[in-house]
């Protein structure tokens, strides 16, 4: 154990780990994708749907078995499809963005994400922010603007990518199912067009196959590293304060910030700097009030 900064509460060593682990890998998975090429992003989302189903069909057989799935109600399908389009979305939107030299716009988007969260809690989960809630969303809106104004156009990579995760973030907190059940149910449903798509790409002569089982085996790996991360999470989540795991959380954005200055050598004129400095600022704003909240609720009444 450690010490955590949030009242002294020891933290469980395994789960910052896992915590650290699966930020790491979100936050390196650009360097990943140019190992794929020549296949495009829509050839990159098919494979990484159907071995990520490959994935956790193994782990669901191994953990709960496939008797859970199978009680799954019509509701609970109908949400986890919309699941299953959106984090598609969000994963092609990805891959697009970093094959095509917006890593900077990646990074920002999973920075505005949290803001996007809180705006859902509002608007769908009518939920009260507090003052300091509505200073972070009012900041980052003004950072949306800034880079608006700067750029001439929104940055919409961003804010695909932000909505589209809080979305899928949304959904999963009202479907009632363990995280492996719904994340295999989201799988099954995203094979059939997926391998849909690899056919008749490859008939009409579009697809990457016929370049090898290298090839094919870096393609499968995707798969591995989308659940991965994702199972390393769901260990955190489940040993550490939520205030530990929330600061955690920007680990992977910093990294692809990084990445897209110093390893993909993008852009960054000064008005997306002023953008991204005023988002850092909600976001540490958010970040102390979810602190100072969790250390009050912890007080004795």
């Amino acid at each position: 154990m450690v010490r955590s900064d949030t009242g002294g509460a020891p933290v469980d060593r395994r789960g910052l780990l896992l915590g650290l682990t699966a930020y790491l890998m979100w936050g390196l998975f650009p360097l990943w994708f140019p190992l794929l090429a020549p296949a495009g992003a829509g050839e990159i989302l098919a494979h990484r749907m159907i071995w990520s189903f490959v994935c956790m069909a193994v782990v669901t057989s191994l953990m709960t078995g496939w008797r859970p799935l199978w009680r799954l109600g019509p509701r609970q399908w109908l949400m986890l499809a919309a699941a299953a389009v959106l984090i598609a979305v969000n994963w092609g939107v990805y891959i697009w963005a970093v094959n095509a030299g917006h890593v900077v716009d990646a990074a920002l988007g999973y920075f505005i994400n949290p803001l996007i969260t809180v705006a859902l809690g509002v608007l769908v989960f009518r939920e009260r922010l507090r003052r300091a809630q509505w200073v972070s969303v009012g900041l980052g809106t003004a950072a949306v603007v800034v880079l608006v104004v700067g750029s001439g156009s929104a940055p919409w990579t961003a804010l695909v990518l932000a909505t589209s995760f809080g979305l899928y973030g949304a959904i999963k907190k009202v479907v009632r199912a363990a995280p492996t059940v719904s994340m295999t149910a989201e799988g099954l449903i995203q094979l059939v067009p997926a391998a849909v798509f690899l056919v008749v790409l490859q008939v009409h002569g579009g697809g990457t196959l016929d370049r090898g089982a290298g090839h094919l085996a870096l393609l499968a790996v995707t798969g591995l590293l989308t659940c991965l991360p994702l199972l390393a999470f769901a260990g955190a989540a489940q040993r550490l304060p939520f205030t530990v795991l929330g600061g955690l959380q920007y680990l992977g954005p910093v990294l692809q910030l990084l990445l897209g200055v110093l390893w993909f050598d993008e852009t960054m004129p000064p008005y997306r700097w002023a953008g991204f400095v005023i988002i850092w600022l909600a976001l540490v704003v958010l970040s102390l009030d979810a602190v100072r909240t969790a250390r009050r609720g912890r007080a004795p009444a």
